[in-house]
């Protein structure tokens, strides 16, 4: 589900601070590039937390926002499936049935089990 949101940047001190007004929350960047990383990142992370608390996340205005004439007014895309897999890091207990003389072994030397399964699955699945 892809969506875009517009956003007001306002200069500050130091960079700027982002507004997202369709969903009251705010962020901010050191430059205008981090600024909006910043805001997609902010938009993902409250939009999957709505849906894990059963809510519907609202669309998205179509139309610019009300702004100062010192304020940059820009979209923001999201892709919030992706968002969800890429920084969902709720864990799953799952039951793994692995060889005794295996499992003997990384007992003796101090093996996580679960961290080692862990990142093998990352290397398979996410980095080839």
């Amino acid at each position: 589900m892809i969506k875009a949101y517009p956003i007001i940047l306002t200069p500050a001190k130091i960079g700027y601070v982002v507004t997202v007004p369709d969903l009251d929350i705010n962020t901010q960047g050191k430059d205008i590039a981090e600024a909006i990383y910043m805001a997609r990142d902010a938009i993902g992370l409250w939009g999957i937390t709505e849906q894990d608390d059963g809510r519907k996340i609202p669309e998205p205005s179509s139309v610019e926002p009300e702004h100062e004439p010192n304020e940059m007014v820009t979209w923001v895309d999201i892709d919030f499936d992706k968002y969800r897999k890429a920084n969902d890091m709720t864990t799953m207990r799952i039951n793994v049935s692995v060889p005794k003389y295996l499992k003997v072994l990384g007992d003796e030397a101090g093996v996580n089990f679960s961290q080692e399964l862990q990142e093998r699955l990352k290397e398979k699945l996410i980095n080839s």
